[in-house]
């Protein structure tokens, strides 16, 4: 039962998100959430605020399209990692184009006292873009060293939410650093296998 309820609330936070059911959203997390995505790292609370302004702002709203999670549970502790392709319709000098962000979430959720699963983190592990024209015989205008200058698991997304003025770092993780991914699987596990397990 704790794995569908965790399953249940990452896929109720994706929905929210792309649906912009913000209040929904923010009960998803715990108070002392951390999430760390390209465009975003802080607090859970603060991430909802900045979803909606940043959707306001640059007025499209990305859409998540979903794989199945893999759910583990320890005690009152529970790791997710969710599968999915965030695509997003943006305007490249007058030419509509799609960006497809392949990527997967790893989410740490644990239940609290009062028996409600929630998230108390998000972390984004990055794994390859494309830009493409929307409409047949169009072409996009992009010097390719533009986009050569950034790293190749995210490159098409931090060159698109750079140039719009939302700064993305050169720091995240991504596939083309397998190094840092593995030694984030071993952070995810170490915390894991640290759960409560409650006394028979």
């Amino acid at each position: 039962m704790s794995a569908e309820e965790v399953t249940q609330l990452v896929l109720r936070e994706r929905q929210s998100r792309d649906r912009g059911w913000y209040e929904e959203m923010a009960a998803c997390f715990a108070d002392d959430c951390v999430v760390v995505m390209s465009w975003y790292t802080g607090s859970g609370a603060g991430f909802v605020r900045h979803t909606q302004q940043a959707t306001a702002q640059r007025g499209d709203l990305a859409v998540h399209h979903l794989g199945p999670p893999a759910v583990r549970v320890h005690g009152d502790r529970a790791l997710a990692e969710l599968p999915l392709v965030i695509e997003r319709r943006v305007d490249v000098d007058g030419v509509e184009a799609d960006i497809a962000s392949s990527c997967r979430s790893q989410y740490r959720a644990q239940r609290g006292a009062d028996g409600v699963w929630r998230i108390v983190r998000i972390t984004s592990v990055y794994e390859k873009d494309t830009i493409t024209p929307a409409l047949p015989n169009t072409r996009l205008n992009i010097d390719p060293q533009e986009l050569a200058a950034y790293r190749p698991s995210y490159r098409c997304l931090a060159w698109d939410l750079n140039r719009r003025g939302f700064p993305v770092g050169d720091d995240h993780l991504g596939d083309d650093r397998p190094e840092a991914v593995q030694a984030q699987y071993r952070e995810e596990m170490t915390w894991l296998r640290q759960a409560r397990i409650p006394s028979a």
